[in-house]
């Protein structure tokens, strides 16, 4: 059933794009209200930590883990996410998923017990694991490659940005009421999104060219899971303990199982011979460098502004906000560019900018960074280089991938998003360890990682393009 339509009586070489219909904007809007709810939750949750902890009694080592449990069930099983959502039908899963992480968040609003909480954490974590690649993969199924998807894809990476940037000061509000208001909150939009996409979602079939592969689902999600425990982890026990390491190893021998697994069996969960295309590897590896070094830099900024200068919640949100507000204003251009320019440039302009907003830092921080100097005109760039990234990254994850395999697709390119903010995330903390107070040089070493990251991630790209243009 097509949720588009076309004017009638013009030849298909000069018809103009098909305008969408309602309906067509309806769906859009569920996708995109899901999305915006995944970044909200993150961004509230974090600003609400502190209140969290006072009023349950939970240290900080048990804090993190409300934090690190999303982390863990998003993380270890967006692949299996994906393709659960190519075989048993995207709007089932997406749907099913959407009603678990609206529950997750009504328990976690009413719970008194600190473990209980990060339970609750945990299952939002694994439904956000179903519902991002299955809300991506009927996105990219229900808009045709091209201009339409990426109009598509632009708006739907607008509403990701807002959702993070309004938890930013909606946390600090709602926290000042009561942290258990940045659980409540979600609820009613998710019950919302849920009825609308009930009504509206087109159902689609199962996938015909694949089959069950229990055991390959069982060792990937549980090497995913343990990899991902491993990273969360290994700041707080050690890179070199005996409890890091044996759960890396475990990790590499589960994941090594699932590799032949997946080689043997008819119908493998995750096939192979996507990865042999260059462009699907480069958006995952640029995906990593951008989520990497962005999420890691505002951790490292939020622990300097309310630890070492003191400031509110409130204050912190206000000043992280432009990076937000500019991806909100530049998003719905990028599906234009892309279709002019293609996804390869504006990747490297996107990482282009990243990489001189964390130098710029480096250059003009020194012991007590100015806001107007040193930190407003890096939040800018960096604002300008996850504009044009993320989308053009999504675009080029899921170029010429078959509808089949498109929720494995969208799996892979978030859940290397996510494992890797961990990854660099984990690895930031330990080199910030002993980090405090107004004096900023003790985290200069935590931002020269993130330019590291982020300058890999340039390379990576542009790497290919001086090659072609020597050739």
């Amino acid at each position: 059933m097509s949720l588009t339509q076309s004017r009638p009586g013009t030849l298909p070489s000069a018809a103009p794009e098909p305008r969408w219909t309602a309906r067509l904007w309806a769906v859009l809007a569920v996708l995109c209200l899901v999305l915006f709810l995944d970044g909200l939750d993150v961004s509230m949750v974090g600003i609400a930590l502190p209140s969290i902890g006072h009023d349950l009694g939970l240290a900080t080592g048990s804090l993190q883990w409300i934090v690190n449990g999303y982390v863990l069930g998003y993380g270890g099983l967006m692949l299996l996410g994906g393709r659960t959502a190519d075989l048993l039908g995207r709007r089932r899963v997406f749907l099913i998923a959407l009603a678990v992480f609206a529950a997750a968040s009504l328990l976690g609003g009413l719970v008194d017990d600190g473990t209980l909480l990060i339970a609750t954490r945990f299952v939002k974590g694994l439904a956000a694991a179903f519902t991002a690649p299955a809300g991506l993969s009927i996105l990219t199924t229900t808009f045709p490659e091209g201009p339409q998807r990426n109009r598509a894809l632009s708006v739907f990476s607008l509403f990701g940005a807002l959702g993070y940037s309004s938890g930013l000061i909606l946390g600090g509000l709602l926290t000042g009421i009561g942290w258990r208001w940045t659980f409540l909150m979600p609820v009613p939009l998710a019950l919302l999104a849920l009825v609308v996409g009930l009504l509206l979602i087109p159902r689609d079939r199962r996938s015909e060219t694949g089959g069950q592969d229990p055991a390959g689902a069982v060792t990937l999600t549980a090497g995913m899971l343990l990899a991902v425990y491993a990273v969360v982890t290994a700041p707080t026990t050690g890179w070199t303990s005996a409890a890091t390491l044996g759960a890396f190893g475990l990790a590499v021998v589960l994941l090594l199982g699932f590799v032949l697994i997946e080689k043997r069996v008819r119908y493998p969960l995750v096939r192979f011979g996507m990865l042999r295309q260059a462009t699907t590897v480069r958006a995952n590896l640029s995906m990593i460098a951008l989520m990497g070094s962005y999420i890691s830099f505002q951790f490292m900024m939020t622990l300097f502004l309310q630890d070492g200068r003191g400031w509110s919640p409130l204050r912190m949100a206000f000043a992280l906000l432009p990076v937000g507000l500019i991806v909100a204003v530049g998003s719905p251009l990028v599906g234009r560019l892309v279709d002019r320019f293609g996804t390869a440039p504006l990747i490297i302009a996107s990482m282009t900018s990243l990489t001189l907003g964390y130098v710029w830092f480096l250059a003009t921080a020194g012991s007590s960074p100015d806001y107007l100097l040193a930190m407003l005109p890096s939040l800018i760039l960096l604002g300008g280089g996850f504009a044009f990234g993320y989308s053009a990254i999504m675009a080029q994850a899921t170029e010429g991938i078959d509808d089949s395999e498109q929720g494995l697709a969208s799996g892979l390119v978030q859940t290397s998003g996510q494992v890797g903010a961990a990854l660099v995330l984990a690895v930031l903390t330990a080199v910030l360890a002993g980090a405090g107070g107004g004096d900023f040089t003790a985290y200069r070493p935590g931002l020269n990682l993130v330019t590291g990251v982020a300058a890999v991630g340039l390379l990576l790209n542009l790497v290919p393009v001086l090659r072609i243009r020597r050739r």
